[in-house]
């Protein structure tokens, strides 16, 4: 009888990998990534403040019922104009009918905003408004000047700014 015998196999040993630059060339790919990706600039309003005035006073006015537009944004940022549900678009087009209408320099644009009211809400009816008051000063400028607000000297455009001024209250924002 013979006997029958097994053989023991070897384990096989896995070889190393040396991962020793793994963490550096990643480091570096990260740093390249970085540096070559573009990141979106932030919105903002273009808007020139107006310096800040040596002693604390508030300026009060006595102005007609008539002679406010009232514009609200609630917490579902839904923008109205006088109670009424607008567009944009809409609310410049009533701003541009409300400013013609009035006196120039006796109008107010009396916003509320909702303090839960999106960043671009707010921003679609700042630029509604800026839109707005830049069609009303272009019309006067083409109709007294017979040139577009852009080609106008400073001295100019400065009358034009005199006689349409941005007259905007905003109120405390509302819970």
């Amino acid at each position: 009888m013979k006997k029958i015998t097994f053989r023991r196999h070897k384990r096989r040993r896995v070889p190393s990998l040396n991962t020793t630059a793994t963490a550096d060339i990643s480091f570096m790919l990260l740093v390249f990534f970085l540096v070559t990706t573009s990141i979106d600039s932030d919105k903002g309003l273009n808007r020139v403040l107006p310096a800040i005035p040596e002693e604390e006073t508030q300026q009060t006015m006595d102005v007609s019922e008539r002679n406010v537009l009232r514009i609200t944004i609630d917490s579902d940022d839904k923008l109205s104009c006088e109670d009424e549900r607008v567009t944009p678009k809409e609310l410049q087009e009533r701003i541009v009918t409300f400013i013609s209408t009035t006196e120039m320099d006796k109008h107010v644009l009396s916003l509320q905003v909702s303090r839960n009211t999106s960043y671009d809400a707010y921003f679609a009816m700042q630029n509604a408004i800026v839109a707005a008051y830049h069609k009303v000063r272009e019309g006067y400028a083409r109709k007294q000047f017979g040139l577009p607000l852009e080609q106008l000297s400073q001295e100019q455009r400065d009358s034009v700014m005199a006689h349409c001024p941005q007259r905007i209250s905003e109120e405390e924002p509302k819970e």
